[in-house]
């Protein structure tokens, strides 16, 4: 990769990780275009301008198609995917999942990086050159009380990773993982809301549990990500692939949900 601009495409950029990822390259002076669910997208592309915007189900294939349809008409090309989507998915012991909730969070988790990268791959591959980098979590490298679907999923999504790694490299593609911990805002007081309720104790000691193994105890920034996004994308990076990389404050005793 080169200083010039970057074409970036990001999945589920209207809010949250996303959108601070979207913001962060675009002030950077790149070129984005991202995608979400129920109007985020555009809401953001109207609250931020320059930013351009679908609306589409990553989960679903020919909501997928109809994004990198759109844009890599307004775009030109691509020099970056990022695989952000995902979402909770249910909080229960394995036995008391619903298979639709677990389906539903392997589709949005990890089906999405398979349906966006597949589509992806193929232009990354021709001007030999480019970069995607897939979300995926702590849980991915650790396994997660009450959360099997999501953790199931962030593992899939590792191994995913480090396989197009592996089959990109001849043509100078680059793969990598984040893995954030546990990062502040309305999503994770949601999931620690939920896991108390199915624990029956109060969310703060749910939320000092998620803190106190890491070495620096405190939630992670979404711009924090961001951040290593842009430096996985640049070219100071240009020999990094396969990697899984957290961005926890390091996880010394990974929060695990006891039955009580």
């Amino acid at each position: 990769m080169t200083d010039k601009p970057l074409k970036v495409m990001i999945s589920a950029a209207g809010s949250g990780i996303g959108l601070a990822i979207a913001k962060a390259f675009l002030e950077a002076g790149h070129a984005v275009h991202i995608c979400d669910i129920g109007g985020a997208a555009e809401a953001a592309a109207e609250a931020h301008p320059g930013l351009l915007a679908t609306r589409a189900d990553v989960a679903d294939e020919a909501a997928v198609d109809a994004w990198f349809a759109d844009a890599l008409a307004k775009l030109g090309g691509l020099d970056l995917l990022i695989n952000n989507a995902g979402i909770a998915g249910p909080t229960a012991p394995l036995e008391e999942v619903d298979p639709k909730g677990w389906r539903e969070c392997l589709a949005v988790c990890l089906d999405s990086q398979f349906l966006a990268s597949r589509r992806a791959i193929p232009v990354l591959k021709a001007q030999r050159s480019g970069s995607i980098i897939n979300l995926s979590s702590t849980a991915g490298l650790f396994g997660y009380g009450l959360r099997a679907p999501y953790a199931a999923a962030k593992w899939g999504v590792i191994g995913l990773t480090k396989s197009l790694a592996i089959e990109l490299g001849p043509w100078n593609v680059r793969v990598n993982a984040i893995c954030p911990g546990s990062v502040a805002g309305e999503r994770m007081e949601g999931v620690i809301a939920r896991e108390a309720k199915a624990r029956g104790i109060e969310a703060a000691r749910v939320a000092a549990e998620y803190t106190s193994g890491q070495s620096i105890h405190r939630f992670v920034e979404a711009q924090e990500i961001a951040d290593l996004c842009l430096f996985l994308a640049s070219p100071a990076a240009r020999m990094i692939s396969g990697q899984a990389i957290a961005v926890d404050g390091n996880t010394e005793t990974f929060h695990i949900s006891a039955a009580t």
